[in-house]
């Protein structure tokens, strides 16, 4: 890999040890839980323990207080490590952030802390079975009763949904309305009429447990409202690159995992006599391959510097989410071919690797939708 350059040796250090932790606490333990579908919270909690959890986190409410940078170092750590595990992109670079930039002081002295520790695991819920990119066509309902919010509807396709003890949810205040009708609400999985349905048996990611959530009259208290009312549709906007980012950084260093993975097993794979890297379709291809990732991490590195200035706008999110997944899709799809037959075993981590890929062009905003926002900037 080209020199970088974006991290300072405080991030280096972080890197390490995060990387220590990975090798010890998850790497080993990940066969088992894809067997599972479900992280145990003990890892939540270990990893809050050691600082990994919302890094960003200020210092008044239980965090180290890093800047941005922390946050895909964690990410890249992650894919390093080839591991499928829990969705620490939703809890901690999605759902912490909207209550660090949104969250009154008592939403933030209230849920922080816990989210810094692991004590509580956050998910977002905005997906609907009717409603995936068009996050407009809402039909989840939070109708006011008083002093509460009375909640109906579901979601589905909840990365930390079985798992979750807090969901930023959201929903339309007022249904007569589009964009304007949305706003975002703060729910503890223990209200009453808050229901979780199933664990969903994805393609991928199977450590990772992702569900379906139902809501039948639930009351919410006026006070976990984020932000102010009929603001969320605007948050989101707001909040969508560092979404994208995140999906960014997982693709690039997803990529360079497949890659390492490729040479290395090239090099000691024989075939007609010689090692597959000495024929010539095969270093051409890893050559190709190599260029690829170096450029993705040139333009990933080019977005993090922007966006820890809060220069990043949605435009450059959108280009990042779309370049970097779909150059994540040809770099696995090329390792499993040079894998041969072994590449189609999930016993091979290269297996893992490609399964877990595919979703990358969907959520977050499918490459279609990418498309559709870069277009409109033209």
């Amino acid at each position: 890999m080209l020199e970088r350059g974006i991290y300072g040796e405080e991030h280096e250090m972080f890197r390490e040890a995060v990387r220590r932790f990975f090798e010890k606490e998850l790497t080993p333990h990940t066969e088992q839980w894809e067997k599972d579908r479900m992280v145990p919270r003990e890892f939540w909690l270990k990893a809050g323990e050691q600082g990994i959890l919302c890094p960003q986190v200020p210092e008044a409410y239980g965090g180290p207080g890093g800047d941005f940078r922390y946050l895909p170092i964690v990410t890249e750590e992650f894919a390093r490590a080839g591991a499928s595990g829990p969705n620490f992109q939703v809890h901690s670079d999605i759902t912490a952030q909207y209550i660090v930039n949104y969250g009154t002081e008592e939403q933030k002295t209230r849920y922080l802390p816990k989210l810094v520790s692991g004590e509580m695991i956050a998910a977002i819920a905005m997906t609907e079975p009717g409603a995936g990119s068009d996050v407009q066509g809402l039909r989840t309902t939070a109708i006011k009763d008083g002093d509460h919010y009375v909640v109906n509807g579901s979601k589905t396709f909840i990365s930390n949904g079985i798992s979750a003890d807090l969901v930023l949810l959201a929903v339309k205040t007022d249904p007569k309305e589009g964009a304007k009708g949305v706003s975002l609400l703060l729910v503890e999985a223990a209200t009453p009429g808050f229901r979780r349905g199933r664990n969903l048996d994805k393609m991928g990611l199977k450590a990772q447990d992702t569900g379906e959530l139902f809501f039948d009259d639930m009351r919410v208290p006026v006070e976990n409202l984020l932000g102010a009312e009929g603001r969320g549709f605007a948050q989101m906007m707001q909040e969508l690159p560092q979404e994208r980012m995140a999906i960014a950084t997982y693709a690039v260093a997803a990529a360079q995992k497949a890659l390492d993975l490729t040479i290395e097993y090239t090099k000691e794979r024989k075939a007609f006599g010689k090692s597959i890297a000495e024929f010539q379709n095969t270093r051409f291809t890893l050559a190709d391959l190599k260029t690829q990732v170096e450029v993705g991490w040139a333009f990933h590195d080019k977005c993090v510097a922007l966006h820890l200035e809060h220069k990043l706008d949605p435009t450059g999110a959108a280009m990042a989410k779309l370049w970097t997944s779909e150059m994540q899709g040809r770099v696995v799809d090329a390792c499993v071919q040079l894998f041969g037959g072994y590449g189609y075993m999930m016993e091979y981590p290269i297996a893992r690797l490609y399964t877990d890929a595919r979703v990358q062009r969907i959520y977050g905003g499918t490459s279609e939708i990418m498309k559709e926002l870069i277009a409109r900037s033209l």
